[in-house]
């Protein structure tokens, strides 16, 4: 997919480059992609310009809301396919996103990609392969490529996703020149596609799959079987499984997990909010 790079808008871009405009300024300084970088804008009457291209003044724009230029008019980050699929701006500036309002990555305390370098960090993916279960917004990948990770085979499964990255300008481009063709992003369901890869063709792993009751196959004992078979002897595995209610759901999800690979061969112990296991 092709990458975007016009501007992003969030609500407070917006009215910031309204009062600009208002206060008679014929420039306006600030970021347009979400705090990677700054540029200067030009302001006129009814138009601005940024990067050799004129943009009409937004209209009315929603919180917690990011949007794009279709090449219409300035629109939403999100897709509707049965789901409502959205980027979502944080405090951080590195977004997250939400499936029919459910948050999907960790942002109250911290930018969901320092959270991902943590979890990154247990596996230690300097000079190893790894495999990358379940992408996302790309993050886990992101911080392997700035850990010099030897080469990474990310999976995603849902479409509306991978274009989220193609938005986001946090989510590492596998074709730009600082990834070095060390990032291989497939779109496809994990479930499937480890049985093709072969036996003991990883160093590391990371899986952050879905909920347990979105996409229960792939906390089962089959797939961590799976797991097992891919990864050589010694290698690393950090498995999110958040912090279910027990009193709610009933279960303990992160001490099931880490039974089931315990059975699947692994070495495993709860770490930060999921499962850290060593292949035997």
């Amino acid at each position: 997919m092709t990458r975007y790079s016009g501007p992003l808008l969030t609500r407070e871009i917006g009215a910031a480059l309204l009062a600009a405009r208002d206060s008679s300024a014929s420039t306006w300084t600030g970021s347009l992609d979400l705090g990677r970088s700054s540029d200067e804008v030009q302001l006129f009457a009814d138009d601005w310009e940024y990067r050799g291209t004129r943009y009409p003044y937004p209209e009315k724009l929603k919180e917690r809301t990011i949007y794009w230029w279709d090449g219409d008019e300035f629109a939403t980050v999100s897709r509707y396919a049965g789901k409502l699929i959205k980027l979502v701006p944080t405090e951080w500036d590195v977004p997250t996103f939400e499936i029919d309002g459910i948050k999907m990555l960790p942002s109250a305390k911290e930018s969901p990609l320092d959270d991902a370098r943590r979890k990154v960090a247990l596996i230690q993916p300097t000079g190893k392969t790894v495999l990358d279960t379940c992408g996302g917004l790309g993050y886990f990948a992101a911080c392997c490529l700035d850990a010099g990770v030897a080469r990474m085979q990310s999976f995603e499964k849902n479409e509306d996703v991978l274009w989220l990255r193609t938005i986001n300008p946090w989510s590492p481009d596998p074709d730009a020149p600082a990834s070095g063709g060390r990032l291989h992003l497939a779109h496809g369901d994990v479930s499937t596609a480890i049985l093709q890869l072969p036996d003991a063709s990883f160093d590391a792993a990371l899986h952050d799959p879905p909920r347990f009751g979105i996409a229960g196959e792939l906390y089962s004992q089959a797939f961590y079987d799976e797991l097992a078979r891919v990864l050589r002897r010694g290698g690393r595995l950090f498995h999110y499984t958040g912090s279910p209610n027990k009193l709610t759901s009933g279960r303990d999800v992160p001490r099931e997990v880490q039974k089931r690979l315990e059975k699947a061969g692994f070495k495993a112990e709860l770490a930060l909010d999921g499962v850290l296991a060593i292949k035997r």
